[in-house]
């Protein structure tokens, strides 16, 4: 009986050990994430925006043929549409390169 509890409590410290390591790995990544950068457009290239892998807007281009002061609806609608899908491909990077580091695991939204 002895021995199965002293293969257990060894099981448990490993497993330990592993998140130890993956919560590492996390900090180390998200750390890394919050410098890499995506970039999206709507327009067709008109509005582009880039944006961090914290999901902060770091540069919004607006091409000068696309500002018209009798049609500022549509630039806001371009720059909105850019913005979006900016955050979007933000949230996929960050998601795809934390299930790297947690096997897939459901975290819950601790990423």
């Amino acid at each position: 009986m002895a021995k199965g509890k002293r293969g257990q409590l060894g099981n448990m410290q490993q497993m330990m050990k592993q998140a130890q390591r993956m919560q590492q790995d996390m900090q180390r990544l998200q750390a890394e994430l919050e410098l890499r950068e995506v970039e999206a457009s709507a327009g067709g290239g008109m509005v582009q925006v880039v944006a961090t892998g914290k999901k902060e807007i770091k540069s919004i281009a607006i091409d000068p043929q696309v500002v018209d002061p009798d049609d500022v609806d549509m630039l806001q609608d371009l720059v909105i549409a850019a913005v979006n899908e900016a955050m979007r491909k933000a949230e996929e990077m960050v998601q795809g390169e934390m299930a790297k580091v947690t096997g897939g695991l459901n975290l819950g939204g601790l990423v």
